[in-house]
C-alpha cells in the first residue's frame, strides 16, 4: 500500500486516537492486564511528587502547635528492659508527661491484654503451712499496690490520654471495650457511608480504655505496593462511626464535641468528601474516608525524645509543654515501621504527627471524587490535540511538543499541588505524551524510511543519486502525481545511426550505444538532469522534476555543450576500438509541460508531454539543417540570459507549428568567449538583421564575408543560399524573414 504524505499523517492520527483511547480505557476502565500497571506507575509518580514538595519539618505555614515523639528506641529498650514494659513504667511515663504539662499524649500502642500481677504469679505457689498463709496474707494485703494495670489506669484518669486499638476487616473476633462512636450530627447517615464494615477489633482493656479521655484506632492500609500513602481516618463497625488516632487527637487537643461529615451520594451510597472536626476544620477524604498522608519531610521531621529520657528526668520540659505527645517505637523489633512515599523505612508513629500536623496546620493534599473525572478530561485535552498535531509536524517540532506538553503539565499538575494541595494524574498523561511522541516519530522515521525507498525505487532510474538523496530530505514534496510545471527539455540522437546501424553488427551495435549512452547519462546526472527515455539512438532527459529547479534552462544547456564535448572525446575512443566516428545533435527547448507517471496498467513511466516537448524534438532535428551541434529554443534563451553567447539562427516554422519561434545556438558560457568569436556574432547579427529587412545586397555582403573568415561554418552557406534563392520569388508583403521546416 502506497501512503501520501496526507495520507499518512491521517493514518498516524487514527494511530494516535487509538492509542488515547487504550490507555485512557486501561486507566479509568480497566482493562486487564493493564489497570494495575498504570496504577502502580501513578503511585510512582505520586511518590516522586510527594519528595519533591516535601515543605521541610519548619517550613512555612506550620502551626506553632508541637508535636513531639517519645520514642521506644533501642537506647530506652537496652534501659529499661524489652518490650512490653510493665505498666507501672508507663504509667510513670504519663505521670512524667504530665508534670512537664504536655497537653495531649497519644499512644500508638496497644494495651489489650492484661498484665499479670507479680503476687498473683507467687501465691498459687505457696503452701497450707503457717508461714506460707503469712505470706499469701501479706501478698494479697500488697497485690493491689502491685497491680500495672491499676496503676496505669490511675495514671490516665483526669488525664488527656488518647489510647488505640485496631480494627480487623476480616477477623469477627472482638477483645477489649471499645470508647464510644464519634457524635455524629446525622448518626444514620452511617448505613449510606460507602465504608466496609469491620468484622472485628482489638481494644484496650475496660479498665484502661474506661480510664482514658479518647482512644482511636491506628490501623493502615498500605496501597497495593505496601507503600502507606493515605491512612482511614474513620471506621465502621455495626453501623456506628469510630475515629482514627489522629481524629480523636485532634479532638482531644481542640475539645471538639460534634462531627459532621459532607458526602456526596453516588448510585445511592454517600462517598464522603470531607469530615468536619468544627466549623472551621474540614478534613478532605478521598470518598471512603480516607485521608491522603501530606509529609512534611522525611524520617525525623518531628522532634523525638527518647523515652528512657522522660523517664528518667532528662528530657527538656520545654520541648513538652503544651504539645501533642505521641508515644510510639522506632526500634525494628517491634515492627512499627513502614514503607512511605518519603522513605522505605519509616516509623508509623510519624505518620500519626504528619496527620495531626496536618489537621492542626490545615494544609492537606485533597483527591476528591471528582478528580477521576478531572483526570480524564487532563488525558483527553493532552492526548487528542497531540494526536492530531505531532503527525502534522517535523521530528524536531515533535519533539519538542512532546517537551512543552510534559513541562506543562508537570508545572501545572505541581502547582496544583503545592498551592491547592489538589492532586491530579500525572504519570497517566505523561505516559500518554511518551507514546505519542514515540509513536509518531517512530511512523515518522518508518514512513520516511518506506519513502525513501520508494523515491529510490520510483526516480533511481530517472535521477541521479545525489537528487535522490535530496528528494529523500522532503519525501512528501515528491511524486508520480502528474502536474504542469514550466520545465526545459533535451532530445539527443546520433547522427546518421540508420546507416550506421546497417554497417555494424548487433553486438557491435550494442557496444557502440552502451559505450555511448553510460558517459551521456553521466553527463546529464552531474547536471541535475532526469532521464526520460532511451529510444535507439536517442536519449530524451528533462531538468525542473522531480526536483524544482529554477536554473533548469541554464543546467539542460551546460548538460548539452558537455554532451557535445564528451562526443568528441568518444571519437578518438572510438577510433582506437575500431568503431565507427559519431556526431550528435541536441535540441532543447523550455515552456509548460505535462510532467508525472504515465502509461498503461502495463506499463508506466515518468515522462513529460505537450507542445514545449514536441518542438524540442523539433529542434534536434533542425541541428543538421543549420550545421551545428545544438539548438535552443526562445523561453529556453530567455530564461538562460546572458550566461551564454548566442548565435541567433533562424526564424522557423517547424511542422507542427504555425507560429515561428527564433531558434539559437549557445556557443560557449560568456566567460569563455574570445574577442574573436563576439566579433563575429556581431557582424552575424548585423547579417541577419539586413537578412530580415530585405536588404538582399548587404546581407549577401555580410554573409559572404563571414563564409570566407569562417569557412567551416555551413550556416553562412546556407544564408547565401536561401538569399539567391529569395531575389528570384516574389515575397508576401507581410513576410517576416521566417523560414519555414517541413521535414521534421
Amino acid at each position: 500500500m502506497t501512503l501520501s504524505p496526507a495520507g499518512s499523517r491521517r493514518y498516524a492520527t487514527v494511530l494516535g486516537l487509538l492509542l488515547v483511547a487504550v490507555l485512557l480505557s486501561a486507566r479509568f476502565g480497566g482493562i486487564p492486564g493493564l489497570d494495575v500497571p498504570l496504577q502502580r506507575l501513578e503511585m510512582l509518580a505520586y511518590d516522586l511528587r510527594m519528595q519533591a514538595h516535601l515543605p521541610g519539618e519548619r517550613g512555612e505555614g506550620h502551626s506553632p502547635t508541637s508535636v513531639v515523639i517519645v520514642d521506644i528506641d533501642e537506647a530506652s529498650l537496652r534501659r529499661e528492659g524489652h518490650w512490653p514494659w510493665p505498666r507501672q513504667r508507663i504509667a510513670a511515663l504519663v505521670d512524667a508527661l504530665a508534670e512537664a504539662d504536655a497537653a495531649v499524649v497519644v499512644f500508638d500502642v496497644l494495651f489489650a491484654e492484661p498484665e499479670r500481677n507479680p503476687a498473683a504469679l507467687v501465691t498459687p505457689h505457696l503452701g497450707d503451712d503457717p508461714p506460707s498463709a503469712a505470706l499469701r496474707e501479706r501478698l494479697e494485703a500488697v497485690a493491689p499496690a502491685l497491680d500495672g494495670d491499676r496503676l496505669l489506669a490511675r495514671a490516665l484518669r483526669e488525664r488527656d490520654v488518647v489510647l488505640g486499638y485496631v480494627f480487623n476487616p476480616v477477623d469477627a473476633a472482638a477483645s477489649g471495650v471499645l470508647p464510644d462512636p464519634l457524635p455524629l450530627h446525622e448518626p444514620d447517615a452511617v448505613q449510606r457511608l460507602a465504608l466496609a464494615p469491620m468484622a472485628g477489633y482489638s481494644a484496650p482493656l475496660p479498665g484502661l480504655g474506661q480510664a482514658a479521655a479518647a482512644a482511636g484506632f491506628f490501623s493502615f492500609l498500605p496501597d497495593a505496593d505496601g507503600v502507606v500513602r493515605r491512612v482511614p481516618l474513620l471506621a465502621r463497625h455495626d453501623d456506628r462511626l469510630y475515629g482514627s488516632l489522629a481524629v480523636e487527637a485532634v479532638r482531644r487537643y481542640l475539645l471538639l464535641d460534634q462531627v459532621r461529615l459532607e458526602a456526596d451520594p453516588i448510585a445511592g451510597v454517600d462517598h464522603i468528601e470531607r469530615v468536619w472536626l468544627d466549623d472551621t476544620l474540614g478534613v478532605p477524604t478521598d470518598g471512603e474516608g480516607r485521608m491522603l498522608v501530606p509529609y512534611r519531610g522525611g524520617y525525623g521531621s518531628f522532634p523525638y525524645l527518647p523515652a528512657w529520657e522522660v523517664l528518667a528526668g532528662e528530657a527538656d520540659p520545654d520541648a513538652l509543654a503544651d504539645a501533642i505527645v505521641l508515644i510510639g517505637t522506632t526500634a525494628p523489633g517491634l515492627f512499627d515501621l513502614r514503607a512511605t512515599p518519603v522513605a522505605p523505612v519509616f516509623p508509623g508513629v510519624e505518620v500519626h504527627a504528619n496527620l495531626i500536623a496536618a489537621m492542626l496546620d490545615n494544609r492537606f493534599l485533597v483527591e476528591p471524587p471528582w478528580a477521576r473525572g478531572a483526570n480524564l478530561v487532563i488525558a483527553l485535552l493532552v492526548g487528542v490535540p497531540l494526536a492530531f498535531w505531532l503527525p502534522r509536524v517535523s521530528a524536531p517540532a515533535l519533539f519538542m511538543s512532546t517537551l512543552v506538553a510534559a513541562g506543562a503539565l508537570i508545572l501545572g499538575t505541581g502547582w496544583l499541588w503545592s498551592t491547592r494541595g489538589l492532586v491530579l494524574d500525572l504519570a497517566a498523561p505523561m505516559l500518554l505524551i511518551a507514546l505519542l511522541g514515540a509513536l509518531n516519530l517512530g511512523w515518522g522515521f518508518f514512513f520516511e524510511a518506506r519513502t525513501k525507498r520508494r523515491l529510490k525505487r520510483m526516480f533511481g532510474q530517472y535521477v541521479p543519486p545525489e537528487l535522490v538523496e535530496e528528494m529523500s530530505e522532503r519525501p512528501g514534496d515528491f511524486g508520480f502525481a502528474g502536474e504542469q510545471r514550466e520545465l526545459s527539455v533535451l532530445f539527443s540522437d546520433i547522427r546518421g545511426f540508420t546507416t550506421l546501424s546497417e554497417t555494424l553488427g548487433a553486438d557491435e551495435l550494442k557496444q557502440l550505444l552502451n559505450r555511448y549512452f553510460t558517459p551521456m547519462t553521466r553527463i546529464i546526472f552531474e547536471h541535475r538532469g532526469t532521464i526520460d527515455k532511451y529510444v535507439g539512438d536517442m536519449v530524451m532527459a528533462f531538468w525542473g522534476a522531480p526536483v524544482r529547479d529554477p536554473n533548469h534552462a541554464v543546467h539542460a544547456i551546460e548538460a548539452a555543450l558537455a554532451m557535445l564535448a564528451g562526443t568528441e572525446a568518444l571519437k578518438r575512443e572510438f577510433v582506437r576500438l575500431g568503431l565507427p566516428e559519431i556526431s550528435i545533435g541536441i535540441g532543447i527547448n523550455s515552456g509548460m509541460m505535462n510532467v508525472g507517471d504515465m502509461g498503461s496498467e502495463y506499463r508506466r513511466a515518468y515522462t513529460v508531454l505537450g507542445d514545449a516537448v514536441n518542438l524540442a524534438s523539433r529542434l534536434e532535428g533542425t541541428t543538421k539543417y543549420y550545421g551545428v551541434g545544438l539548438v535552443v529554443g526562445e523561453r529556453t534563451r530567455e530564461l538562460a540570459g546572458e550566461q551564454f553567447v548566442w548565435r541567433e539562427l533562424d526564424l522557423v516554422r517547424v511542422k507542427g507549428k504555425e507560429r515561428p519561434v527564433h531558434v539559437y545556438e549557445p556557443v560557449c558560457r560568456r566567460d569563455e568567449a574570445g574577442p574573436g568569436l563576439l566579433d563575429e556574432l556581431r557582424h552575424h547579427d548585423a547579417a541577419l538583421a539586413a537578412f530580415r529587412a530585405r536588404r538582399w545586397e548587404e546581407a549577401a555582403e555580410r554573409f559572404a564575408a563571414l563564409r570566407s573568415e569562417h569557412p567551416d561554418c555551413g550556416l553562412y552557406v546556407l544564408y547565401l543560399e536561401r538569399l539567391a534563392g529569395l531575389r528570384a520569388d516574389t515575397l508576401a508583403p507581410d513576410w517576416d524573414g521566417s523560414w519555414t521546416r517541413t521535414e521534421k
